[in-house]
């Protein structure tokens, strides 16, 4: 997606560009391909998909791949499958919950390459031409300041970015996008700096898959510059970066003048829902160069585990024994051979975690 955007760029000689996307990997693509071109850019979020209703009750994709599980496990009926299948998915937009989608445009927006207030509402908000219209005006604004993505796109912009991952509990895939994005903007970063952030910055965002709330009730209480806010305000954010506007971060945040956290859906930094944040680094024996967990999606009596191993060369094997009721409960699954090179392609394994849990 990157390289085909550099293509059309320099192909049409264009003296900067707005980049639309609205899934999980055309966002960071384009801005990957903004710090690559260096050229003035504005991003743009397409917004995401509202919550299904079923029972009552607010439901997404997961809620699919649960019901998946529930069935295998005889808990669930197909007609109740079938109904939750036609529930969950309302209308156009990314994925509800604070996902690999909604994550990367929160990073957007931490980061200065979108507008302020743009990552949150949903795709059918009338918001969403409004937020279009002014990216444009943005971006030759821009031109006219002379202002380039890497001006937008540095050091610290990216120790915001994974601030705003930590606190809001984002996906693990911004750990990925991340470090290919600082690679194409020229700034070193590395595993360490998720660390050494995630040890400072708490989890603040009760959002699914892990919590209760999706994007959409985010954007009800007030937008990330909620969290955005809060953080500066507790020293955690840095206030002095360059964004898309032409004004730094602590400009934009004062002329918004957001909310304070409502204490549900966004806690505040004195009473978290986890003291460290959603993002943490292992390393061990099993992977010497880190792996990534998500804090945010764990109890706190699970911060530890002991079970009998389970091997899988591939997704397919897993799913099969998980559908056969083949896993004792205590078991560690893993499933080798899924990244990149093997999969190919790196497949998110989200069918597989909906599944366990749907099966109990």
């Amino acid at each position: 997606i990157c390289d085909s955007v550099e293509t059309v760029v320099h192909a049409e000689r264009f003296d900067g560009f707005v980049g639309l996307a609205g899934c999980d990997k055309s966002i960071p693509a384009m801005l990957m391909a903004a710090a690559r071109l260096n050229l003035p850019s504005v991003f743009v979020y397409n917004g995401s998909i509202l919550p299904g209703v079923h029972k009552g009750k607010n439901i997404d994709i997961t809620t699919v791949f649960e019901a998946v599980g529930a069935c295998a496990a005889g808990t669930m009926s197909r007609d109740e499958v079938d109904e939750i299948e036609r529930a969950a998915c309302p209308g156009e937009g990314a994925c509800g919950g604070m996902f690999t989608a909604n994550t990367m445009s929160s990073i957007a927006e931490a980061m200065g390459m979108s507008l302020p207030g743009t990552a949150s509402p949903p795709a059918i908000d009338a918001r969403r031409d409004a937020d279009a219209r002014r990216a444009g005006e943005a971006v030759v604004n821009l031109l006219r300041l002379g202002i380039m993505p890497r001006d937008i796109m540095t050091k610290k912009a990216f120790e915001n970015a994974i601030a705003i991952v930590n606190a809001l509990g984002g996906s693990t895939n911004a750990v990925l996008h991340l470090l290919a994005l600082a690679n194409e903007a020229g700034v070193k970063l590395s595993l360490d700096d998720f660390n050494r952030i995630a040890a400072k910055v708490p989890h603040i965002a009760d959002t699914k898959p892990g919590g209760r709330y999706h994007m959409t009730d985010i954007d009800r209480i007030g937008g990330v510059p909620v969290v955005m806010k809060h953080l500066l305000d507790e020293g955690l954010f840095h206030g002095d970066v360059m964004t898309c506007t032409g004004k730094t971060m602590a400009e934009n945040l004062a002329d918004l003048n957001p909310p304070t956290p409502d204490n549900d859906v966004i806690r505040t930094v004195r009473a978290p829902i986890h003291a460290e944040g959603g993002i943490n680094i292992l390393s061990g024996s099993l992977a010497p160069n880190g792996a990534v967990v998500k804090v945010a999606g764990l109890s706190h009596d699970q911060k530890s585990f002991e079970g009998t191993a389970r091997v899988f060369d591939g997704e397919d094997g897993a799913m099969a024994a998980i559908m056969a009721g083949d896993i004792a409960p205590g078991t560690v699954l893993v499933i080798r051979y899924e990244g990149p090179k093997g999969g190919p392609g790196m497949r998110e394994m989200l069918a597989i975690t909906g599944a366990l849990k749907g099966a109990g």
